[in-house]
C-alpha cells in the first residue's frame, strides 16, 4: 500500500512541476488514414514496402519500433525528433513532428514526408486522405499492430463485459482506434498560465467542433460531423467520465487541478517490458491495494497475473481528455479530427495564436450570448454542435460572428509573433464564410451525389 500523500507528490512531480520551465515550442501529431483504392483491405505487405522505401530515402530515420513479426512500425530522426509511424494498426499512418519554434519549419518537413509517402502508396493503388474516419473502414482488417502497447490497448477496449455494472452503454466499435484519426497539438505552458489555459480553452471546445469537425461514419451515421467524440466517450476509456472529453469545471488553482488528476482512472502498467492490463480503477484506489490482478499477453494468449503497485506506475496514467497535461510540461490539445491535408497546419495555428491572448478570449466568451450563458456547459454544447444541424436556440449568423471573433483573435496572436503564420488560418475563414466544416462538406457532398472517391482525392491533396 502506498500512501495518498506519496501519490499526490508523485502526481505533482510528473504533471505539474515540469510546467515550471519557461519554453515556447510547438509539437504536432497528424494521423492519416490509408486507403486501398481497390475497395479491399489495406495490404499490410504494401505498408511494409512503403516503410522500407521511406527508410531508404530518409537515411536519418532509424528504427524506433519493431512488431512481434519483425516489421518496422516506427521510424525516428534523432536530429529533428520527427517520427513516422503507424498508430494502433497498419491502416493509419502518423506524422509526429519534432518540436519547433514556428509552424513553417514543421509544415515544410511534413509536406515533404507526406508527398513521398503518398506517392509511394499510389504505386500500389493505395493512397492517403485527410479524413477523421477512414472512408473505406468497412473493407479493412481491424487488427492491432502486434506490439506490446497496441495489443494491450485493443484488449482493454474489447473488455466491455468486465463493466456490466457500470451505468453507461458501450458502442460496438472497440476497434475504433484502427479507423479514426486525429490532429493533435502540444504547446509549452508555464505554470503561471496553466489554470487559465485549461479553463479558457475548455470553454471553446464547442467552437472547435464547429470549425474542425471531420469524422463522419459514412455507412452507419451520417448526421454526426465528429463521431470521434462518442467513440471515445462510450468506450472503456469512458468508464470514468473524468478520463475523457471536456473539463466541465473551472479550476481555481493548482490544487483543484491536482484534485482532478487524483480522480482519474488507470488501466495498465508495465513490468519487465510487458504491459499488464486490469479493470479500470481510480488511481488512488490502485495505489491503496497490496496487489492488483491483471492480464498479460504471452505467446498469443492472455493469462492472469498479480502485481504489486509501485509509485513509478504513475507514468502509465493516460487519460484521453480533450486537453491533457503531459510529463513534458506541455498541454496537449487532442479533440480535433485529422483535417483535409492542405489545411493541416490550421489546427496548430489556431491554438498557438490564442495561447497568449487568454484574457481577450475569456472576455469574448464572458460576453457572448450566441451559445454561452444559455444553461449549457461547454461539454453539452459540444455534443450539440457536432451534429450536422444546429440546435434551434442557436442563430447561425450569431455563432458565425462568434467563431470569426475567436479566429480573428488567433490571427492577431500569430501576427504578434511576426512570422506570418496567420496565413494558416485561411481555411477557417473560408469555413466560417461558407458556414460549414469538413464533416458537413462530406455529408452535404454525398447527399448531392458526389462520389466518395472524389472526396478521398480532394481531402488528400496538399494544395
Amino acid at each position: 500500500m502506498i500512501s495518498e500523500e506519496i501519490v499526490r507528490n508523485k502526481l505533482y512531480d510528473e504533471f505539474i512541476k515540469p510546467t515550471n520551465q519557461k519554453k515556447d515550442f510547438i509539437g504536432i501529431e497528424i494521423e492519416i488514414p490509408i486507403v486501398n483504392l481497390d475497395k479491399k483491405a489495406v495490404d499490410f505487405d504494401v505498408v511494409h514496402k512503403v516503410t522500407e522505401k521511406f527508410q531508404n530515402h530518409y537515411s536519418d530515420f532509424k528504427e524506433d519500433g519493431i512488431d512481434y513479426d519483425g516489421n518496422v512500425f516506427a521510424l525516428k530522426d534523432s536530429r529533428t525528433d520527427d517520427i513516422v509511424c503507424y498508430d494502433c494498426s497498419y491502416n493509419n499512418i502518423e506524422f509526429a513532428m519534432g518540436r519547433e519554434k514556428d509552424l513553417f519549419a514543421i509544415n515544410e518537413r511534413f509536406r515533404d514526408y507526406y508527398s513521398f509517402v503518398k506517392e509511394s502508396f499510389e504505386e500500389y493503388n493505395h493512397t492517403l486522405t485527410g479524413m477523421g474516419i477512414n472512408p473505406y473502414r468497412k473493407y479493412n482488417i481491424h487488427e492491432p499492430i502486434p506490439s506490446e502497447r497496441y495489443l494491450m490497448l485493443y484488449h482493454h477496449l474489447k473488455s466491455i463485459k468486465k463493466y456490466e455494472n457500470v451505468p453507461m452503454h458501450f458502442h460496438k466499435y472497440p476497434e475504433y482506434g484502427m479507423f479514426s484519426s486525429a490532429s493533435q497539438v502540444q504547446i509549452d505552458v508555464h505554470r503561471d498560465n496553466l489554470i487559465k489555459t485549461i479553463n479558457v480553452f475548455s470553454k471553446i471546445e464547442p467552437i472547435k467542433a464547429l470549425l474542425f469537425s471531420n469524422s463522419v461514419l459514412l455507412d452507419e451515421n451520417k448526421h454526426v460531423t465528429c463521431f470521434r467524440d462518442p467513440l471515445w466517450e462510450y468506450s472503456t476509456h469512458g468508464v470514468n467520465p473524468h478520463n475523457i472529453g471536456v473539463y466541465d469545471v473551472d479550476f481555481k488553482d493548482i490544487e483543484s487541478l491536482q484534485a482532478y488528476l487524483e480522480s482519474l482512472n488507470m488501466y495498465c502498467v508495465m513490468r519487465d517490458g510487458a504491459y499488464i492490463n486490469f479493470e479500470s480503477i481510480n488511481l488512488l484506489d490502485y495505489f491503496a491495494q497490496d496487489f492488483i490482478r491483471g492480464e498479460i499477453y504471452n505467446n498469443g494468449e492472455y493469462r492472469e497475473i498479480d502485481i504489486r503497485p509501485c509509485i513509478n506506475d504513475i507514468q502509465y496514467l493516460r487519460p484521453f481528455k480533450f486537453i491533457n497535461l503531459t510529463f513534458r510540461g506541455t498541454v496537449e490539445f487532442r479533440s480535433i479530427c485529422t483535417q483535409p491535408i492542405k489545411d493541416s497546419m490550421c489546427v496548430a495555428a489556431f491554438h498557438v495564436g490564442l495561447k497568449d491572448n487568454l484574457d481577450d478570449l475569456e472576455h469574448i466568451i464572458d460576453n457572448d450570448e450566441a451559445i454561452y450563458h444559455n444553461g449549457y456547459t461547454a461539454g453539452e454544447l459540444r455534443k450539440l454542435l457536432i451534429q450536422d444541424n444546429l440546435p434551434s436556440f442557436v442563430d447561425t449568423n450569431d455563432i458565425c460572428k462568434l467563431s470569426k471573433d475567436i479566429v480573428d483573435l488567433a490571427s492577431d496572436g500569430l501576427k504578434e509573433r511576426g512570422i506570418g503564420e496567420e496565413i494558416f488560418l485561411k481555411p477557417l475563414y473560408e469555413r466560417i464564410k461558407r458556414r460549414t466544416n469538413p464533416g458537413k462538406e462530406i455529408i452535404s457532398s454525398m447527399h448531392n451525389g458526389c462520389k466518395i472517391e472524389k472526396l478521398i482525392e480532394d481531402y488528400g491533396k496538399l494544395d
